[in-house]
């Protein structure tokens, strides 16, 4: 009598368990599909006015803004006022990308590139999710690695800031792809694994490895691929 009530005690744990997981694994979907809508407004006013276009002034504001929401993000995660903030988070990271893609709009097939980009970045988050669902390997050990990975990436880019150097930066181009694309199976392993059960922490981390492999992307695609108006 007592095992059974204790086996159904633990299946109903269990139940519970992988129901909360999908839970969050749903809603991280679902936020980080509504946080394109920002991210595409805020592109596309970032272009129409040339906000971060004049001087350099403008990007570094939006950066700083950017940092600090993501601290507020972390503090209001387990409130509506964390999903607010997250959104206007992809707001602000909108406005930062609208340079990169004014710029690529610059090529006579710049709308082709940036629609590779996307599809490129959506086939990397559908492979990296497949691999963190079906895999029975444990990716966690990977975050001392990716870490370590993600420093030698932004010391590489504030070197490349005063070098200037073309072949670096297309060293940390293909960096950032690689790392950031570790980073996104590593972090869709743990919501489906339950090692992250907050679903606006989730999509901040999945937003910025998308962001990432995407706007590298799509440098990469306009340094290869960008046709020169004439």
């Amino acid at each position: 009598m007592s095992d059974f009530r204790g086996y159904d005690i633990g299946r109903a744990g269990q139940t519970s368990t992988v129901e909360t997981r999908n839970k969050v694994l749903r809603n991280t979907y679902l936020l980080l599909a509504l946080s394109m809508v920002p991210t595409v407004f805020g592109a596309w006013l970032g272009i129409a006015t040339g906000i971060t276009t004049r001087s350099g002034g403008g990007s570094l504001v939006f950066m700083l803004v950017a940092f600090g929401l993501i601290f507020a993000i972390q503090k209001f995660r387990n409130s509506s006022a964390g999903v607010a903030l997250l959104l206007a988070f992809t707001f602000v990271m909108g406005m930062l990308l609208s340079r990169l893609i004014g710029m690529t709009l610059g090529f006579s097939n710049g709308a082709s590139l940036i629609m590779l980009a996307f599809g490129g970045t959506s086939v990397i988050f559908a492979s990296m999710a497949t691999i963190a669902t079906v895999s029975k390997r444990n990716f966690a050990g990977m975050s001392s690695w990716l870490f370590m990975g993600l420093i030698i990436l932004l010391l590489a880019s504030v070197a490349n800031i005063f070098l200037h150097l073309p072949a670096l930066m297309l060293v940390v181009s293909v960096l950032a792809i690689v790392i950031f694309s570790a980073y996104m199976l590593y972090d869709l392993q743990r919501v489906i694994n339950g090692g992250e059960t907050n679903y606006v922490s989730a999509t901040l981390s999945i937003y910025l490895d998308l962001y990432n492999v995407f706007a590298n992307l799509l440098m990469l695609l306009g340094i290869f691929g960008g046709n020169r108006n004439n």
